[in-house]
This record gives C-alpha cells, sequence and structure tokens, in this order.
C-alpha cells in the first residue's frame, strides 16, 4: 500500500513540474546539416534539432528560443562559456569543455572518429603516428574549431581547418589534402549527398568513439538540469534517442 502511494505521490509530482513553463535560450549550430539543416524540412530538420524537440514533446512545460539563427561553432562555445544560452544540443566533452559549462548526464548518440581518403589512395592509417607521418606532406583536413581538431594538434598531427565537410571533400578529391579526420555520421551524409562513393573512401581504423552530450552553461539552476535529465532519461528508455540516430546514418 505504501509503495503504491508512494509511486502514486511521484507520477503527481512528476507532472506537476512539467506543468511549469520553462524557458531555455539555446541556438542551432551553422554548417552542420546532420545536426540542424535549415533546408531539411519538417521531416528532416537535423538530428540535433530532432532530439530538441524530442524533448519538448517529453516535457510540454520545456520549451526552447533562440533557434532562428545558425551559430558557428565558436560562438556556440563563447555564448555558452559566457552564461548567454542555457542549453546546446548536441556537444563533444574534452578537458577545455568541462572547466567551462557543464554536461547533461544521458548521452545523445555516439560518433566515429575515422578517416575518409581518395579511393585510389593505398595506404590506410591506423594510428594517429600514421596521421601525424601523412601530415608532413599535406596537412589532414578537420572542421574548424572542433574537439577533433584539439586533440589531433595534441598529437602532432598538421590540420587544416576548414568550415565545412563540403569544402573538405572538394580539397580531398581535387588532390589538396590527402584525409579528412572527421565524425563518420557527417562525413557519410555528405559523402552520400554529393554522390563521391565512388571517389573516396573510408579508412578501416576507427580512432575513437565518443558520445555527444546536452552542453548546459555552468551555473543553470540544479532543478533545471534535473528536469531535462529525466525528460532525456526517458527518451533513451523508449528507444526515441537510438532510433533518431539511425534515422541519420
Amino acid at each position: 500500500m505504501l509503495r503504491r502511494l508512494f509511486c502514486l505521490l511521484t507520477a503527481l509530482l512528476s507532472l506537476a513540474a512539467s506543468a511549469q513553463e520553462l524557458t531555455l535560450r539555446t541556438v542551432q549550430q551553422a554548417s552542420s546539416t546532420v545536426k540542424y539543416d535549415p533546408e531539411g524540412g519538417p521531416h528532416r530538420p537535423g538530428l540535433c534539432l530532432e532530439i530538441l524537440r524530442a524533448v519538448e514533446k517529453q516535457d510540454p512545460g520545456i520549451r526552447f528560443t533562440g533557434l532562428d539563427q545558425p551559430v558557428p561553432l565558436k560562438r556556440v562555445e563563447r555564448l555558452l562559456a559566457d552564461g548567454l544560452v542555457d542549453a546546446f544540443f548536441c556537444l563533444l566533452k574534452s578537458p577545455e569543455r568541462e572547466k567551462q559549462w557543464r554536461y547533461a548526464a544521458v548521452p545523445l548518440y555516439t560518433i566515429r572518429h575515422v578517416v575518409l581518403q581518395r579511393a585510389d589512395d593505398p595506404r590506410s592509417p591506423d594510428t594517429l603516428a600514421d596521421l601525424a607521418a601523412w601530415s608532413k606532406r599535406k596537412p589532414v583536413l578537420v572542421m574548424r574549431g572542433t574537439a577533433l581538431a584539439r586533440r589531433l594538434l595534441a598529437a602532432d598531427v598538421a590540420v587544416a581547418e576548414v568550415g565545412s565537410e563540403r569544402e573538405a571533400l572538394q580539397m580531398l578529391t581535387l588532390g589538396r589534402a590527402d584525409a579528412i579526420y572527421g565524425q563518420d555520421i557527417n562525413l557519410q551524409h555528405h559523402v552520400a549527398e554529393s554522390k563521391l562513393g565512388d571517389k573516396v573512401k573510408f579508412g578501416r581504423t576507427v580512432f575513437q568513439e565518443e558520445p555527444q552530450w546536452l552542453a548546459l552553461r555552468a551555473d543553470l539552476p540544479a532543478a533545471y538540469e534535473e528536469r531535462l535529465t529525466h525528460a532525456l532519461r526517458r527518451l533513451e528508455k523508449d528507444g526515441t534517442l537510438r532510433q533518431l540516430a539511425e534515422k541519420y546514418r
């Protein structure tokens, strides 16, 4: 009897919390169409935007504002660090980033670090040391300002940072670079979109796997974080997060 009363009370408290309006400031990331695609239409607006909308649906009291203008990744980081946005879907973790803001406890989806190279290149880099050797001839292409770029630099890989996967693919196919180091889900999308499957290939090595997270400004109230985490846990439990990730692979 006591257990049933406790469960009922918990459910009532959850309903009361979700009924309270909570408006959180966010932005969408520019030049990252897998995450946010302004031209994708209602059925494919970007994986991170779909996760955001799923959170709003899971907890109808939560509303996100600020999605009307795409923002470059570097500015996203500044806005989070300065507390000018409350939350951002989706970011990788790094020691530098964790000093500036927090992350909700539920992973949103997992990415793999992979190399894309020209189809006629017989070599295959298996380690970051291999990439460092490659980069002595031509820098490895990586997306500007990302945690991946910082990881390569820490491993003594010479990099050329570019604004988009589309730009990187063009440079690769023109022979201006020998390798792109990036996230599998993003590179797969752009290879398919540009119809370059016969001109490029993925290397055989997955250099690292890591999840994308919901980033939160450092001083966001704990009650807000708990509410967001609760919604994400429900989306994880019912398979929504997994289904959305599969949709964009």
